[in-house]
């Protein structure tokens, strides 16, 4: 299983970012993906989940309104478009493979990427 983020960089409030993560080894039968971001003194959040079988998705409250998840199977890229984005949504992001959206996200995953980084400065 692998999973490799890229899209990210330095952008100003209100700015937008889409990211991807290019996923192989295995199919939506086997995991979602999910985003997550770390920030320096903060936890771990799960920001939004996909499932790949039936196209549901999921969101924090932080990122509702603001950041849409979607997927391309033919290509095995999920993306994540963030709009408006503000200062606290500096972090680093990452997908992961997740068993399922509704159980085991945001709470975890199984498999990683090793993230790209989102710097939100004016």
């Amino acid at each position: 299983v692998q999973l490799v983020e890229s899209g990210g960089g330095s952008v100003q409030p209100g700015g937008s970012l889409r990211l991807s993560c290019a996923t192989s080894g295995f199919t939506a039968d086997d995991f979602a993906v999910g985003w997550f971001r770390e920030a320096p003194g903060k936890e771990r959040e799960g920001v939004s989940c996909i499932s790949q079988k039936d196209g549901r998705t999921y969101y924090a409250k932080s990122a509702k309104g603001r950041f849409t998840i979607s997927s391309d199977n033919a290509k095995n890229v999920v993306y994540l478009q963030m709009t408006n984005l503000d200062f606290e949504d500096t972090a680093l992001y990452y997908c992961g493979a997740v068993l399922d959206c509704i159980i085991y996200w945001p709470y975890g995953f199984d498999y990683r990427g090793q993230g790209t980084q989102v710097t939100v400065s004016s």
